[in-house]
């Protein structure tokens, strides 16, 4: 019997791990986008950025017309430079999609003229994934938006890991 529950635990794991989902973040929102000259300034995509959680394998969704703006990754130190002479990887059509494919901090800024000096710039921290019910986004003080499309994807892939491991945890502890 011990053997089952053991079997059971890698089955029910392993589970858990396919039905994790990786999310879209729209840089900005829906309504802002990428955008020199933010609403707020230089801070506003940090302050954006601050109300997500970014994990391995989410992307980042950068609206942006076409000739109008780009997105370049780049290294902390032209970051913070605003040099986007040295660009790790660019984007020049948009929407441009990044996939965030390791932990760590990223740092992006647009490669227009006077763009990132203006508060086009964005950094963001990625974590690996986990199981814990916390939520993807900081709580806020004001009405939540409406959610977003697919979040019954989401809610299901929730529902499909609390049920299993509930499955797990009556398996595994029978008396």
């Amino acid at each position: 019997m011990g053997q089952l529950r053991k079997n059971v635990a890698i089955i029910v794991a392993m589970i858990m791990i396919v039905v994790t989902k990786a999310e879209e973040h729209i840089v900005g929102g829906d309504s802002i986008g990428w955008t020199s000259y933010p609403p707020g300034g230089a801070s506003f995509y940090s302050n954006w950025a601050s109300n997500h959680t970014f994990i391995v394998n989410d992307t980042l969704v950068f609206k942006f017309e076409s000739g109008s703006h780009s997105v370049a990754e780049l290294t902390k130190n032209n970051y913070e430079k605003c040099d986007e002479n040295e660009k790790i990887e660019s984007y020049v059509i948009g929407p441009a999609r990044v996939t965030l494919n390791r932990a760590g901090r990223f740092y992006f800024s647009c490669t227009f003229s006077g763009h990132c000096s203006s508060g086009q710039k964005l950094s963001v921290e990625v974590v690996t994934g986990n199981f814990s019910s916390a939520p993807r986004k900081a709580p806020s003080s004001s009405t939540p938006p409406p959610p977003p499309s697919g979040s019954s994807t989401s809610v299901a892939s929730t529902t499909l890991s609390i049920f299993l491991t509930t499955i797990t945890f009556k398996t595994l502890f029978q008396f």
